[in-house]
């Protein structure tokens, strides 16, 4: 293999510019927004910092991501004294890397025990808590996630550099805030009737216990902006840790009301739950902890805040603090926040039509509806969040300076190294992700293999799109590098009309096919997004390898197939092929399924690599396993 074809992923500069730094600071993680639907990575656009979901899974973000999120913009003139400041900032980010960590794997089990809670023979009623729970999120992404990131974060940077260390401008800020927030919050649950009506297809009894459960979800909207907006002061003064912990509180409160629930209610294999038989006592229990721990991560970062010595207080009077000028450079972005949110809400009254019915026996108990497609899309987005988001992360820095010297090469040299270090994982996961998919969706079944069944389906044709998912937001990263918000947003009107096409499509189908038809919907999609955003850049950027990217991703393939079939041999061991085999029995069996096919398949995967002489595994490997070697004892 000639050295063009190696990873060559230039070093992270050691001072951006200006306009390249504060763009770093704000690339996010899309994974929150992706819970309300899967389409949503590949919408939002780098300034929607940290947006908050209903089940905050916060899956695989890193040290190097954490710190592109949370910074505030680094001043190129301030090099000769960052030292100190840059050693502070790694010493927190191991904190930090575990508190995010931490908030993932409990994520993780939230999702297993709201399965054992209410997804059993009847999955109804977890059908309509799905669909109640994403709308805090999607209206508070819609009305206001743009305008709190896009226009407040640069704001709050800024006036933490004045000498009062933004205690004016912040008291102001928070106050017009929270007003704002109480404001929207109010207007939304009174109108919860009609919104929850438009916005699903429920009706009958089941849309009045999806009203119920929204009068109980949906203030999380204004604790979503309260979490934000502290979250930024934090942030602007270089403290991070609380703001990484504070989603772990939110998780712990959530499982521990799922385990009260199941202590009074029951497991749904054992004690089903339906329309009928529901409490207000259950509702309580589910949708009330939902948002006591979203109440709790916000509530929790008043003290850090408090710690900082700034003296807020309610202070009105907004003239003159330059948010009307942020707001207008913001615009491009506002819009596609807008746009990409309005067409998840006629992808959320599609995805509702299997649970609509009225509340009658039966009524889209048995068929999969919005929780299997929820929980596919938290399992199939997990590559992503930890692979691409974690090198589009890193890489950004280098592509802003590079696009700000206006060097066209090293651009195109750090997307195409990038593309490829990010499709030998992404490649394989989505092999592994298909393969895998019934042992997977049994964790999220409640035990009930139906359920599980219904989940591996979904999961694995949204896996086909995984990788196309990654390549596709990396190739975006680089408009914003170039500053250039205009041309993502002109492909984000492209694939949502592409998106909402095939979706009202899906909504044509028989009931009992149409979650798998948004799968198919969302898959087709994202693997025409990078055929959109290929064609664009290029002419932006000229040739950026395409052929030795196409050639790697070739091999990649090639080594997943294989690892693929020797998964798809193993799962036969554990009774994959038949209805009661050991791998369907319980969520327990599930877990030793995954844990012995997948490491096989791993391994299958990474030697075949070797053996196809693919530089990127030796790229990635090597610092792992040099990390390693330095921990162990030395031999003498």
């Amino acid at each position: 293999m000639s050295n063009h074809e190696r990873v060559n992923i230039p070093p992270k500069p050691t001072s951006a510019p200006r306009s390249a730094a504060l763009q770093a600071s704000m690339d996010t993680s899309m994974l929150a927004v992706v819970q309300a639907s899967p389409q949503a990575a590949m919408q939002a656009s780098p300034y929607t910092q940290q947006q908050p979901a209903a089940t905050h899974l916060n899956v695989g973000r890193t040290p190097s991501t954490i710190l592109a999120e949370h910074a505030p913009p680094a001043e190129p003139e301030a090099e000769s004294s960052g030292g100190s400041m840059r050693s502070s900032a790694v010493r927190s980010s191991a904190s930090m890397a575990i508190g995010t960590m931490a908030s993932r794997i409990l994520g993780f089990v939230k999702g297993i025990v709201l399965g054992i809670a209410i997804a059993g023979s009847s999955v109804t009623v977890a059908n309509i808590f799905e669909g109640a729970n994403n709308l805090p999120n999607l209206i508070f992404l819609m009305i206001a996630g743009g305008v709190f990131n896009a226009v407040l974060i640069p704001q709050i940077a800024k006036a933490s550099k004045q000498p009062d260390k933004g205690t004016d401008f912040i008291s102001r800020l928070l106050t017009l805030g929270v007003i704002g927030l109480l404001v929207l919050t109010a207007v939304v649950m009174a109108l919860v009737t009609p919104i929850m009506g438009l916005s699903t297809s429920f009706t009958g009894k089941n849309l009045e216990l999806a009203i119920t459960f929204g009068l109980f979800l949906l203030p999380q909207i204004f604790f979503y902006g309260l979490f934000s907006l502290l979250g930024q002061v934090l942030n602007a003064h270089n403290s991070f840790k609380a703001y990484a912990w504070a989603p772990v509180l939110n998780n712990v409160v959530a499982i521990a009301g799922l385990l009260v629930f199941i202590a009074v209610s029951g497991r749904a294999t054992t004690n089903p739950h339906t329309v009928d038989n529901w409490t207000t006592g259950q509702t309580w229990m589910l949708a009330g902890t939902a948002t006591l721990g979203i109440i709790v991560q916000s509530a929790v970062l008043l003290i850090p805040v408090h710690r900082l010595g700034l003296k807020l207080r309610p202070k009105f009077g907004w003239r003159g603090t330059g948010l009307g000028a942020t707001a207008k450079v913001a615009v491009w972005t506002m819009g596609t926040m807008i746009i990409g949110n309005l067409s998840f809400i006629v992808i959320l009254r599609v995805a509702t039509i299997p649970a609509g019915g009225d509340g009658g026996p039966g009524s889209g108990s048995t068929i999969p509806g919005l929780f299997a497609l929820n929980r596919a899309t938290e399992l199939y987005i997990m590559p992503h969040s930890i692979i691409a988001l974690s090198i589009a992360t890193v890489m950004f820095t280098a592509m802003a300076h590079a696009a700000a010297s206006k060097d066209l090469a090293g651009l195109r040299t750090s997307l195409a190294g990038a593309l490829r270090t990010t499709g030998m994982a992404t490649v394989f996961a989505a092999v592994a992700l298909v393969v895998l998919s019934g042992p997977f969706g049994m964790l999220f079944s409640g035990g009930y293999e139906t359920t599980g069944r219904q989940i591996g389906v979904t999961l694995s044709i949204l896996a086909i799109g995984a990788p196309f998912y990654s390549i596709n937001f990396i190739l975006n990263r680089v408009f914003y590098a170039q500053e250039n918000a205009r041309t993502p947003f002109t492909i984000q009107c492209i694939m949502v009309c592409i998106g909402l096409g095939t979706a009202l499509l899906a909504s044509l189908l028989p009931e009992e096919f149409i979650i798998y038809g948004l799968a198919a919907s969302y898959t087709l999609t994202n693997v025409l997004g990078p055929v959109v955003s290929h064609v664009l850049l290029r002419k932006r950027l000229g040739d950026y390898g395409g052929g030795l990217i196409m050639r790697a991703h070739m091999r990649f393939v090639i080594a997943a197939l294989a690892s693929g079939i020797v998964g798809e041999l193993g799962l036969r061991l554990f009774g994959s092929s038949s209805t009661g085999g050991f791998m369907w029995s319980s969520i327990g069996a599930s877990a030793v399924t995954l844990a012995v096919v997948g490491s096989v398949m791993a391994a299958v995967y990474v030697l075949v690599l070797k053996q196809l002489r693919v530089a990127e595994v030796d790229a990635v490997l090597n610092p792992l396993l040099a990390k390693v070697r330095g921990r162990l004892p030395s031999r003498r």
